[in-house]
């Protein structure tokens, strides 16, 4: 199945676009409704032909900006830089016509500023500063005239008016100044904080991910040096093991079964584990490219474990083993099977079996994630448990101490289950034991088309 990749960075700037239309349109709500209450409720003369004009073309644009959005053409930064310089256009075309820079709305301007040094390169947002601060200039000597706000003296006869009441009328004027002013520091105080708590976590999300991937780097370094280790030792040990398979294969043709039957049979154990060995080294030699190759294929989930389960069994037969599977568990569903994954499993049961009593054995359940599209698998045993000290060091680096069946085999066990996009989890049980929970991503049936 192929898989449309888009960029994080065309992402990024998409949403940018997405936010910069919501925001227009939440503008464009808090100027119709300024202007709906300046005229009809406090009688204040505007010029509001031209109010609603320049209203109805930032509209304009933020429709044109909602079909934009509706393309698959990639979004640029000089596009959302050319939008943001016409919605600093339009507000200069408002306060304009209300007034100019005796508007105590001007703060308006700070909002294509802070928008720009947040989405934008820095050299933007100084191309926005040099904008805003001349329309601001601007807007000093020139705008338009508009008429004294007298929302209560409108209909009186001015030449009846007394002194009196002009000083109250302009004490009203100054104090609708003063609200205008301390709602406009309340709104731009309020913007700032919201981007900058934004940015902030921005920051950190960007420090935390920068963080991960230094601890996945650390751990490749550890892996590719254990392969290289790995694949050397398999190389010097080729040989000893491959005469060791010859002369035991002549002692055995030397004593007859007949002769020799408890001799005969430890010679087959002997040449069964070399014959194990070999395997190992040749896994350990293979490349993990090779090997994700050769050994990768869609199979059913029970299928997998029941081959898991036997080839665990043939190691390990004298240990008991509790299965216990849920009855929602996604057997039925397909699982990757690789056999770094299998060697990875087996590693755990037999970590898990060499540290629990013959008794009572070691449990493996299977069960249904919350999680769709993944199972869960959990391995517990009743041993003494794993160390305190060592729990959070377990799968990010190799420990050497191995009293308590931990090790390389751990470690390159974390790595193969995350690497596949799983997750592992070490604990303790509150009973005694260890307990190891292990998720699995499932294959869906569209990947396998």
């Amino acid at each position: 199945m192929l898989v449309n990749f888009v960029p994080k960075t065309e992402i990024s700037a998409k949403e940018n676009l997405q936010w910069l239309f919501i925001l227009r349109n939440l503008m464009i709500g808090g100027e119709s409704l300024l202007l709906l209450i300046s005229t009809d409720l406090l009688k204040i003369s505007l010029h509001q032909e031209a109010l609603w004009l320049t209203i109805m073309s930032i509209a304009s644009v933020n429709l044109y900006t909602w079909m934009r959005l509706k393309t698959d053409i990639p979004v640029t930064e000089m596009e959302i830089f050319s939008q943001l310089a016409l919605d600093v256009l339009a507000i200069a075309s408002l306060l304009y016509l209300t007034g100019g820079a005796t508007n105590p709305f001007t703060w308006i301007f700070l909002l294509p500023v802070i928008l720009t040094a947040i989405i934008l390169p820095h050299t933007y947002t100084w191309y926005m500063v040099i904008l805003t601060t001349t329309l601001y200039t601007f807007l000093i000597p020139y705008h338009a005239t508009l008429t004294t706000v007298e929302p209560h003296l409108m209909h009186m006869d001015m030449a009846n008016i007394s002194p009196s009441m002009h000083d109250t009328q302009d004490q009203e004027f100054f104090n609708f100044h003063i609200f205008g002013m301390w709602f406009g520091f309340v709104c731009s105080a309020g913007l700032v904080a919201f981007f900058a708590v934004e940015l902030s976590n921005t920051i950190k999300d960007g420090e935390r991910i920068l963080a991960d991937t230094r601890e996945r780097a650390l751990q490749d370094e550890r892996i590719v040096a254990l392969g290289t280790l790995a694949a050397s030792a398999a190389h010097d040990m080729g040989t000893p093991l491959g005469i060791m398979a010859i002369i035991a294969h002549e002692l055995k043709d030397d004593y007859s079964p007949e002769v020799h039957p408890e001799l005969h049979e430890k010679m087959h154990i002997m040449q069964e584990q070399i014959n194990r060995c070999k395997q190992a080294l040749s896994l350990m030699s293979a490349s993990a490219g090779e090997l994700r190759a050769e050994s990768g294929h869609v199979t059913v989930c029970s299928d997998y474990l029941d081959n898991v389960i036997n080839q665990w069994r043939s190691q390990q037969p004298g240990v008991k083993l509790n299965l216990h599977i849920n009855s929602a568990a996604p057997l039925h569903e397909s699982i990757l099977a690789e056999l770094t994954l299998t060697h990875s499993l087996i590693n755990i049961l037999n970590n898990a079996a060499d540290n629990t009593p013959v008794e009572k054995g070691i449990d493996l359940n299977i069960y249904s994630c919350t999680v769709e599209g993944f199972i869960g698998i959990q391995i517990r045993d009743y041993g003494p448990g794993m160390p305190e000290e060592l729990l959070d060091k377990i799968g990010k680096a190799p420990i050497n101490n191995s009293k308590q069946g931990l090790g390389v085999g751990l470690f390159l066990t974390y790595s193969t289950i995350t690497r596949i996009g799983g997750t592992i989890d070490v604990s303790n049980a509150p009973s005694g034991g260890a307990c190891i929970d292990i998720i699995l991503p499932l294959v869906s049936t569209e990947k396998n088309l």
